[in-house]
């Protein structure tokens, strides 16, 4: 089976677009997971985080599906959505767009340049819940918001939440990110455990100044990421809650792959997130995937032009951190 693919990435978190409107592919569920096993693999010549399926909704723009790395499907994600919003609205001949998800309908548009020629879209992060049951995360209470899990850290206070990926987010400081606590406590909760028995998203969440912070995620079902786009956006939540942002003024969000913006809103009690960040297109290719060896042979890989003015954005990004981290 031919695919063509085109690689992209918000903020460093890197995908592989499989356009299902224009191409009638006929995967199966398994194939889809398959497909991100063999493809996403860091050992090959392509190597993602995961695979955006784009398809035809019956109701909105298009639909977008998300398989991680290891073949799981997410319910949501933020720089994908990003990247995927792009591509429908080109695909349509639109500034903005709706899109389907796993769990809502979220707007996507086009937005000014976060950066010089570097192509932004903002995207909407909802539905946002704070219900364990909703993650799930399995404790004798309803919500957890700047609390100790019980044998999970002795030091460390968390927040969990849903949006709707499931997210655990601490508050920390310096010391914590050099320490190796982020990856211990990570595998512990993505491997069978008490308490997440679906596994959760980790962050560390760092203040630097006043509107700017930095995000390091552990992704479930993928590891590190240079960026996750829901959990930046359910951090920037926790440090509005927590005093160190204000709802409805925009945060810059550092993070290993460059930057984003998020503004928080609630209205009655509800949260919505604003997420306002890059979509750039890596290059397009076309691979024959071989199911039953597990393989791909690809045609040369054709290069687009935007990550040069991205490396610009990122070169920025890691100054601002080198002096404020």
């Amino acid at each position: 089976m031919e695919i063509q693919l085109t690689k992209c990435h918000g903020s460093g978190n890197d995908f592989l677009i499989i356009d299902e409107i224009t191409h009638e592919y006929a995967f199966s569920e398994s194939d889809r997971a398959e497909l991100a096993r063999i493809l996403c693999d860091r050992n090959t010549e392509i190597g993602a985080d995961g695979i955006l399926f784009i398809m035809k909704s019956d109701h909105a723009d298009g639909r977008m599906r998300v398989f991680n790395s290891d073949g799981s499907e997410a319910s949501m994600c933020g720089n994908g959505l990003r990247c995927a919003g792009r591509y429908v609205c080109e695909l349509l001949g639109k500034k903005e767009a709706l899109i389907e998800t796993m769990k809502a309908d979220l707007p996507v548009k086009e937005q000014p340049e976060i950066s010089p020629e570097v192509t932004t879209y903002q995207v909407e992060i909802s539905p946002v819940s704070f219900q364990l049951t909703d993650l799930p995360l399995q404790l004798d209470q309803e919500t957890l918001q700047d609390e100790k899990i019980p044998d999970l850290s002795e030091e460390l206070k968390f927040t969990a939440l849903a949006v709707p990926n499931p997210h655990l987010v601490a508050i920390v400081d310096s010391s914590d990110l050099e320490s190796n606590i982020q990856e211990e406590l990570s595998r512990r909760v993505n491997s069978p455990n008490k308490w997440f028995p679906d596994g959760v998203n980790v962050s560390f969440l760092k203040l630097l100044t006043p509107g700017n912070i930095y995000v390091r995620t552990f992704e479930r079902g993928v590891g590190f990421t240079n960026a996750c786009g829901t959990a930046m956006s359910a951090s920037t939540l926790v440090s509005c809650l927590a005093g160190l942002n204000k709802i409805g003024e925009v945060v810059n969000v550092y993070n290993n792959g460059g930057k984003v913006q998020c503004v928080v809103h609630k209205s009655n009690e509800l949260y919505k997130i604003d997420l306002i960040g890059n979509a750039t297109y890596v290059y397009s290719t076309a691979v024959t995937i071989d199911f039953s060896r597990k393989s791909f042979e690809m045609e040369p890989k054709q290069f687009f032009k935007e990550e040069t003015s991205y490396a610009k954005l990122q070169e920025e990004a890691d100054l601002f951190l080198t002096k404020h981290k």
